[in-house]
């Protein structure tokens, strides 16, 4: 198992920088997903670390090795694609023994690798089988193992479960999990679906624009967003994002005041003054129809229902103005305006800088 040190990461394109002081250390083993929105730079971070994209700033570090401009095949890492990039022509036999015949590994090496890494991947009964003949997710695996073979330092995924449907997509995922637990690898995943990422990490990356919005635990960044952009992006449905004032202080608990005149006391933004202007975040599941011990009243204009029995989802705006969406547990059936409780020990706090405060 190797470690991965990022320092000071850089990319630019025509002058433009795309890739803005990346600084990231992966220990020995752990599992790490980038996840962002579309054009944050999180496949261009991973290309960089596999040599197949140019570093124009900072460093990169393969366990002792300083790799930042080692050609992609001296690395000692392997890459999953989102296409599979199976050769059409030869059998998974041959597709996994590809790599190590191109370097020369001895026939009986390169055998007992590829028995290897069928056993581990289930694909024993399919290694006679051509690539048209194999489902999306039988295909998927054979290039997980087309890695595997190659014994890297470090796995690198990029998006590899986009192509498939949504069944096979869960299935991979636990199949993943599960193969990171068996080989104690350490593996750079890179997705933009915020499932994937909370389920497989054992830390997640949020990049936004090319940097580094917040790193940590799954549950620490649900739980603690460190700013406005980390809370609207992890969370679905999205995070109800209130502009606020505060207007006053209670002992320990600052009151603030949103659309309509509606306040709410909480033990957030102890080092805010009176007036200054916030964004309060209110997560669609911490919303409820009963009023609780010190639930606040929010009236919701309901427009939209989305029921999928287990939970009901509503869509609307709050009835003093302004954008708003509810998960309740359960089928609900909901129309026109309803009343939802939000409780203040679940709200969270931004300053205008967009900031999380305490």
């Amino acid at each position: 198992m190797t470690a991965l040190v990022l320092e000071g990461l850089g990319k630019s394109y025509d002058g433009t920088r795309t890739i803005r002081g990346i600084d990231l250390h992966v220990a020995s083993g752990e599992f790490v997903v980038l996840v962002g929105s579309s054009g944050c730079g999180k496949s261009t971070v991973l290309r960089m670390i596999a040599g197949l994209e140019s570093v124009d700033e900072g460093t990169i570090r393969i366990g002792e090795r300083d790799v930042t401009h080692a050609p992609a095949a001296d690395r000692g890492v392997a890459m999953v694609f989102q296409s599979y990039a199976l050769y059409p022509h030869m059998t998974v036999r041959e597709n996994l023994a590809f790599g190590l015949k191109n370097i020369r590994t001895p026939k009986a090496e390169i055998a007992q690798a590829v028995d290897h890494a069928a056993t581990i991947l289930e694909l024993d009964a399919l290694l006679d089988r051509m690539p048209s003949q194999l489902s999306g997710g039988q295909r998927q695996r054979v290039a997980i193992g087309r890695a595997i073979v190659r014994d890297p330092a470090i796995f690198l995924f990029d998006e590899p479960l986009s192509n498939l449907d949504a069944d096979l997509r869960v299935r991979m995922r636990h199949e993943l999990a599960a193969l990171h637990r068996r080989l104690g690898a350490t593996m750079i995943y890179v997705t933009h679906d915020q499932v994937e990422a909370m389920t497989l990490a054992d830390r997640l990356v949020i990049l936004d624009q090319g940097r580094i919005a917040q790193v940590g635990t799954p549950l620490e960044i649900y739980d603690r967003p460190a700013n406005v952009f980390t809370a609207g992006f992890i969370g679905s449905p999205r995070i109800n994002l209130l502009d606020a004032v505060v207007v006053a202080r209670d002992g320990a608990a600052t009151v603030f005041e949103f659309a309509g005149g509606t306040r709410i006391a909480c033990d957030r933004g102890g080092a805010l003054a009176v007036g200054e202007r916030v964004t309060l975040g209110l997560r669609p599941e911490h919303l409820g129809l009963a009023a609780g011990a010190d639930g606040v009243a929010l009236p919701m204009i309901v427009e939209a229902v989305e029921a999928l029995g287990h939970s009901t989802y509503l869509y609307g705006q709050l009835a003093a103005g302004g954008e708003f969406r509810a998960k309740l547990d359960g089928h609900h059936a909901v129309t026109g305006e309803v009343t939802l409780y939000a409780d203040p020990a679940r709200v969270l706090a931004f300053g205008a800088d967009g900031v999380a405060v305490g």
